[in-house]
C-alpha cells in the first residue's frame, strides 16, 4: 500500500490532491482546479474591442524592444507590476500539476471528497484511455455540475471578446514572455520550483461536462460500493459543504479511512460523522487547513494521550463543542452588520464568495438585520445557474444538519431564501444584462455574484461599476494576493471599502489530536507539516507516519497472512494428511474463488472438491537411497551416473534403470522426470517414488 500526495492545495477552494495504491487499484482522491491563478490574466476591459486591444499590446512591446535594441543588447527586465503587466489572453486553467506525471489509463478509481474537488475531473474523463471508475455522493455530484456550468457560462465572455482558438499552446506560453512577467505573476504560473507549466490547460466544454457525469456513479452517505469485489469504498459526511464526505475504503488486509476538510459542527451541511472512523486500522489525514486557521482558533493544540474512557469522553465533548461554529455566526453577524452601515450610507455592497454554505447563511443573516434595522435594498444573485441551485437546496434534507432538518419537520423551508424570494425580496437573474435586471435594477444594492477571483463573471463589471465610491463595500474572502486581485480596478482610484474575511476551511488544529485519540487507528498518516505541531503518543496505541508532496510514502502491512472464508459443506469434504516429522496437515482443495465486498471466499464447484481421479500432488526431498532400496524391492535395478541431465544441465542426479529393462529417472530438488520405453515399468517407479514421498 503507498499514498503519494499530489498537491496540498490552497483550503476550500483548492483542496488537496492524492494517489492511494490498494491492493494493486490505483485510487485517486479529488481532482481540483486552482482557480487563485486567473488572477495572472487579465478581466476582459470595459469598452476596447479584440483588435485595439492586441494592437496595443504590439505596441508596448514594440516600444520595450526599441529601447533594449538602444542598448545594444536586450537586458533581462521585467515589467512593472501593474494592469499592463496581467496576462491578455483567453485564460486557461491550472490543474494539479503533479497529476500529469502519472499515466491517466492506470487510475482505476477517482473519490470526489467534496464539489470544489469535481471542477477539474471533467479534464480526466475526455482525456484518452481513461476508464476509471468515478464515485461520488449525489448532492457534490448535482452541485459541482452546477459550478462547472457556471464556470463555462463566465468564460464564454472571453471567447466572444478574444475568438476561438485552438488548443496549441498560446502566446503566453512561450518563454520570453513568461520572462518579461513580473516575479509574483512568474511564480503563479510556473509555482516556486518553475515545473508546473505543463498543468495548464485549456478550459472544457459543455458537452464535456455532460459526458463527465454521465460516467461517476453517485452514492448517499453510508452506501456501499464495491470495486472489482476487491475493496469496499464507502462516503461519510464531512460537514465542510453540502454532500462533501471521507471515505473509508475496506480491503482483504484492513480498512482505510481518509479524512479530508471537515468541520464538527456546520451551520448547513450535515456533521462530520468521526463515529464512523473509529474502525479503521489506517487513517490517512490530508486536512491541510489547519494549519492556516488562525493561531487564536489552534491555541493549546498538544494533548495527552487519554488513560482512560471518562477522558476520551471528555475528549469527544472537547471536538463537538460549538467554539468554532459561534466564531463563524459572529462572522456573519459582523459581515453583515458592515453591509447594513454601507446600504444606509447610500453605497452598494458586492458579495463575490463562492461557498454555497456561506451564502444561504448570510441571506439569512442578511434579511434578519435588514428588518431589525428597517432597512430595505433590493438583494440581487446573478449567475447562470442560480436559480437551479437555490431550487435544489431546499429539496435536500438528508445532506443538511440535524437543525435544518427539524425546519422541514415543522414546514418551515430548509433556508430563508425561500421566504425572501416570496416576498421578492431576492431577485434571482441569469446575468448582469438580463432584460429584466436592467428593469428592475435599483441602487443602493446588495449583490451576490460569482467570481471570487475577481477575474471573471459579474463581479467584474460590477466592481468597475463601484470601486471608485467611498459608500460601497466589497466582502472578499482571503486566499488570494490583494494587491494582484485588484489590479485591474486601478488601485488609484479605488475608494471602495474592502473586507477580508475568512471562514472555516477544516479542523482546527487544537482538535487533531483528541480526535486520533478518539479514533485509535493503528496507523496514523500525517502531513510533514504536522510533524512539528502533533505530539506523538505517550503510550504506543498507534504509529505514526508522515508525508510530502510528490513523494511516495510506503505503509507497513497490517496482516502478514490473508483471511479466507470456506463454506462448511466445502470444510466437510475435507481430507486431511498428517505431514511426516512436522507439526501440521495439508489437503488439497478444488472450488471457486469469490472476491466480494473485500472479502475473499472459496464456494463449492460442480465436482466434489477431493476427487480420487485427480492425480497425486507429491512434496517432499527424494532420498536418492531409500529410492534405490525400494525399487531394488520392487525387482527394479539401477545405480546413480554421475553424468550430467539431459538438458546439460549440472543440478540434476541421474539414477540410470537397467532391470527389466532401460530406464532413466532425472532427480531436480523441485522435479523428477522419469524417461522409459516401458509404460508399466514407468508407472511401477512412479509408485516407488510415491511410496517414499508425503503426497495428496
Amino acid at each position: 500500500m503507498k499514498l503519494t500526495c499530489l498537491s496540498r492545495g490552497k483550503g476550500f477552494y483548492f483542496p488537496p490532491c492524492h494517489m492511494l495504491s490498494v491492493c494493486g487499484f490505483r485510487i485517486l482522491i479529488d481532482c481540483p482546479l486552482d482557480l487563485s491563478a486567473l488572477a495572472v490574466f487579465a478581466p476582459i476591459p470595459p469598452g476596447f474591442s479584440a483588435v485595439q486591444d492586441e494592437e496595443d499590446l504590439e505596441r508596448s512591446v514594440d516600444e520595450s524592444v526599441g529601447c533594449e535594441s538602444g542598448n545594444g543588447e536586450r537586458e533581462n527586465t521585467e515589467k512593472p507590476m501593474n494592469a499592463k503587466a496581467l496576462i491578455r489572453s483567453e485564460p486557461w486553467y491550472k490543474t494539479v500539476a503533479n497529476l500529469h506525471l502519472w499515466n491517466l489509463s492506470f487510475i482505476d478509481v477517482v473519490l470526489i471528497s467534496s464539489p470544489a474537488g469535481m471542477l477539474g475531473l471533467p479534464f480526466l474523463t475526455r482525456a484518452k484511455g481513461f476508464s476509471a471508475k468515478v464515485y461520488v455522493t449525489e448532492a457534490t455530484a448535482k452541485l459541482g455540475k452546477l459550478m462547472m456550468e457556471d464556470l463555462v457560462s463566465m468564460h464564454e465572455e472571453f471567447r466572444q471578446f478574444y475568438g476561438s482558438e485552438e488548443f496549441s499552446s498560446p502566446h503566453w506560453m512561450k518563454w520570453e514572455e513568461l520572462e518579461s512577467l513580473p516575479s509574483a505573476l512568474k511564480e503563479i504560473v510556473l509555482g516556486t520550483d518553475g515545473i508546473e507549466l505543463g498543468g495548464w490547460m485549456p478550459l472544457y466544454s459543455a458537452a464535456d461536462i455532460e459526458d463527465c457525469v454521465k460516467k461517476v456513479q453517485r452514492l448517499k452517505y453510508a452506501e456501499v460500493a464495491c470495486y472489482n469485489g476487491t475493496i469496499s469504498i464507502k462516503p461519510i459526511s464531512s460537514g465542510l459543504e453540502i454532500g462533501a464526505c471521507n471515505w473509508t475504503i475496506r480491503y482483504p488486509d484492513g480498512t482505510i479511512g481518509f479524512v479530508s476538510s471537515s468541520e464538527f459542527v456546520p451551520g448547513h451541511a450535515l456533521a462530520f460523522n468521526y463515529n464512523a472512523l473509529r474502525s479503521c486500522d489506517v487513517l490517512i489525514y490530508s486536512d491541510f487547513s489547519s494549519l492556516d486557521i488562525p493561531e487564536t482558533a489552534n491555541k493549546g493544540s498538544n494533548y495527552p494521550a487519554p488513560e482512560d474512557s471518562s477522558t476520551s469522553s471528555n475528549l469527544e465533548e472537547l471536538l463537538l463543542h460549538a467554539d468554532e461554529s459561534s466564531e463563524e455566526m459572529d462572522k456573519l453577524n459582523f459581515i453583515c452588520s458592515c453591509a447594513i452601515d454601507a446600504v444606509k450610507a447610500g453605497g452598494s455592497v458586492l458579495i463575490p464568495i463562492g461557498r454555497l454554505g456561506m451564502i444561504l447563511q448570510l441571506l439569512e443573516q442578511i434579511s434578519i438585520c435588514m428588518e431589525s434595522s428597517h432597512c430595505e435594498v433590493p438583494i440581487f444573485v446573478i449567475s447562470s445557474t442560480a436559480e437551479e441551485l437555490l431550487a435544489y437546496t431546499n429539496i435536500i434534507p438528508e445532506w443538511v444538519c440535524k437543525q435544518r432538518q427539524e425546519k422541514l419537520f415543522s414546514g418551515e423551508p430548509l433556508f430563508a431564501h425561500v421566504e425572501l424570494l416570496n416576498g421578492e425580496r431576492l431577485q434571482v437573474y441569469p446575468a448582469i444584462y438580463s432584460p429584466k435586471l436592467v428593469l428592475r435594477w435599483q441602487e443602493p444594492c446588495i449583490v451576490f455574484c460569482p467570481h471570487w477571483s475577481l477575474r471573471l463573471g459579474p463581479a467584474v463589471h460590477l466592481l468597475r461599476h463601484w470601486h471608485g465610491d467611498e459608500k460601497s463595500l466589497l466582502i472578499w474572502e482571503e486566499g488570494m494576493d490583494s494587491d494582484i486581485a485588484l489590479l485591474p480596478f486601478d488601485l488609484k482610484e479605488m475608494k471602495m471599502k474592502v473586507l477580508r474575511c475568512s471562514f472555516l476551511s477544516g479542523i482546527v488544529l487544537k482538535k487533531v489530536q483528541p480526535l486520533i485519540h478518539v479514533l485509535q487507528p493503528k496507523i496514523v498518516v500525517l502531513p510533514e507539516d504536522f510533524r512539528q505541531q502533533i505530539i506523538s503518543p505517550v503510550a504506543d496505541s498507534y504509529s505514526v507516519l508522515h508525508y510530502s508532496v510528490n513523494e511516495t510514502l510506503k505503509l507497513p502491512t497490517l496482516k502478514e497472512d490473508s483471511e479466507l472464508e470456506i463454506t462448511p459443506d466445502l470444510i466437510s469434504q475435507l481430507r486431511w494428511k498428517n505431514l511426516k516429522d512436522q507439526n501440521f496437515s495439508i489437503t488439497r482443495l478444488k472450488g471457486n474463488l469469490i472476491m466480494s465486498d473485500a472479502k475473499r471466499q472459496i464456494l463449492p464447484s460442480d465436482e466434489l472438491s477431493c476427487s480420487k481421479s485427480e492425480p497425486l500432488f507429491l512434496w517432499g526431498t527424494l532420498d536418492l537411497q531409500r529410492l534405490l532400496a525400494r525399487l531394488s524391492e520392487m525387482g527394479i535395478g539401477g545405480s546413480l551416473q554421475e553424468d550430467s541431465a539431459t538438458d546439460g544441465s549440472s543440478d540434476a542426479r541421474i539414477l540410470h534403470i537397467n532391470a527389466p529393462s532401460e530406464a532413466l529417472l532425472e532427480i531436480r530438488s523441485t522435479s523428477t522426470l522419469i524417461s522409459a520405453a516401458n509404460e508399466e515399468l514407468a508407472f511401477r517407479i512412479r509408485d516407488a517414488v510415491d511410496s517414499i514421498l508425503d503426497g495428496t
